[in-house]
């Protein structure tokens, strides 16, 4: 009889545990799903917000060149946007706040959705009046 009343204990204080346990898990993941988890762990700046992106009559004002290989032989610049070295002739495009450089192609689809560089996050649109900017001097470029 004792021996019964301790496995009838057992598996009661087992089931109730097991309950307990889906309980917090309902718990957790009902509020995850709310957004509250995150919010409450993850504290975000009101301020700091996407940036638009730019239209294409803006995009087609930023500077735009043909990648020239230096003589040393193969290019080792390659677009962050899709990880591939700039070959000879390719056209690219330079922003004039940071100087980055991107495949045309590659640099045009992201600013119609953001205008910011993808490496340093500055603005892409063009200086002001009175600002000036120039090529890196470590790339071979002819504007065209």
């Amino acid at each position: 009889m004792a021996m019964s009343m301790q496995i009838i204990i057992s598996v009661l204080l087992l089931v109730i545990g097991i309950a307990i346990l889906i309980m917090i898990h309902v718990c957790v993941v009902g509020r995850a799903f709310r957004g509250d988890y995150i919010r409450d762990r993850i504290s975000i700046p009101s301020r700091i917000s996407r940036i638009p992106g730019l239209s294409s009559d803006d995009i087609k004002k930023l500077m735009c060149f043909d990648y020239k290989v230096e003589a040393k032989g193969n290019s080792s610049v390659e677009c962050v946007v899709c990880l591939e070295n700039f070959k000879g002739g390719e056209k690219c495009r330079m922003l004039p706040i940071c100087n980055h450089t991107f495949h045309v192609q590659c640099i045009d689809s992201w600013l119609l959705k953001t205008a910011a560089c993808p490496i340093c996050r500055a603005r892409a649109n063009a200086p002001q009046i009175g600002e000036e900017t120039s090529p890196s001097s470590e790339i071979g470029v002819e504007l065209i």
